[in-house]
């Protein structure tokens, strides 16, 4: 189930990326020297959860955490939506080590991608990868999603500009796909 996080979700989002700190923060742009922490600062983790509420209503992102039954596992993200003659979005996504490779990160982004399409009514999602980061690779590759090449240097990810293999979906490619996808990751 993918839902939105809010603030009573701390405790349960805290104990989730305290125990998977070295399995995410590699993958990770470093805070802001001063920023305050999420993971150890209840407010810092409010503001976030208003942020991401903010973007919902402005149609600029949308966020939600990563539930199998009561579970948070994860998190699923739609962010730097442009409309216009654009029409796209960015996702990002992590799963915790004990449940990669379980199948969980990808059937998320099919519910994403579904959503993205059919109810955002959105005509492109982006999917940006550091090349070494393999489990995230099967991710899309297990979807089907084309990779566009390599963009070097595209982002800042613990602490050093990291090349980011780009990886793309379009509504009429998730058309054609989508029965398939849905059928083999939401059946």
């Amino acid at each position: 189930m993918l839902r939105p996080l809010e603030t009573a979700d701390f405790e349960v989002w805290q104990a989730v990326r305290r125990g998977n700190v070295g399995w995410l923060t590699s993958w990770e742009p470093r805070r802001t020297a001063g920023q305050p922490d999420p993971v150890e600062d209840r407010q810092a983790f409010a503001m976030r959860c208003g942020a991401r509420r903010r973007e919902c209503q402005l149609g600029t992102g949308w966020g939600f955490g990563v539930f199998v039954g009561e579970a948070l596992v994860g998190e699923m993200n739609l962010s730097n939506v442009v409309r216009g003659a654009f029409q796209s979005a960015h996702v990002g996504y992590w799963v915790e080590e004990a449940r990669a490779g379980q199948g969980y990160a990808p059937e998320a982004l099919v519910v994403a991608a579904r959503f993205a399409f059919e109810q955002v009514r959105l005509h492109r999602l982006q999917v940006s990868i550091v090349p070494r980061n393999m489990a995230s690779r099967r991710v899309v590759e297990k979807l089907g999603m084309r990779c566009e090449g390599l963009a070097e240097r595209y982002l800042e990810i613990d602490g050093v500009w990291e090349d980011h293999l780009r990886y793309a979906i379009t509504v009429e490619e998730w058309r054609a796909a989508e029965p398939d996808l849905t059928a083999l990751w939401l059946g």
